[in-house]
């Protein structure tokens, strides 16, 4: 039997340096069956002017580069907050085997809140999912955050 390892302290690592260059601090780390870290990103929608670079999206891209294919299947993500609708999408889509996540989004979030991407028939893959993995420390990060810009 293996022993479960938490990478969320490196998706946080990444929310981290994406507050520190004004993104929204939200970060995701792309683990491979071997339990390595093949891809991190955080958040990047203002420094490329693209709305799609959400952290998600940035590590699934590197990933699917670095391993020269379309489909994650086996591959684990690590994210610090609820993944939007279009995330979940691109999730799925990947063929993520397993999804962690720490904050809930009630705003914006599309897994337990708002359209619960995985419940339609359109999601081609449901991941397992594994929420408030150090939620706290990932909402702290987001409050003070937007404490700070207003």
């Amino acid at each position: 039997m293996s022993q479960f390892t938490s990478h969320m302290n490196a998706a946080l690592d990444e929310a981290r340096a994406a507050a520190n260059r004004g993104e929204v601090p939200v970060g995701a780390v792309i683990i491979a069956p071997n339990g390595k870290i093949i891809a991190s990103a955080g958040n990047r929608t203002r420094e490329l002017n693209d709305p799609t670079a959400h952290a998600e999206i940035l590590a699934i891209r590197a990933a699917c580069a670095a391993l020269k294919t379309e489909r994650l299947t086996g591959y684990d993500l690590y994210v610090t907050l609820e993944p939007c609708p279009m995330c979940a999408m691109a999730i799925s889509a990947a063929r993520i085997k397993r999804l962690y996540y720490a904050a809930s989004d009630p705003k914006s979030g599309g897994i337990s809140q708002g359209p619960r991407i995985f419940s339609h028939p359109q999601a081609h893959h449901v991941p397992e999912i594994y929420d408030g993995i150090n939620a706290a420390e990932s909402e702290t990060l987001l409050k003070d955050f937007f404490a700070e810009i207003r």
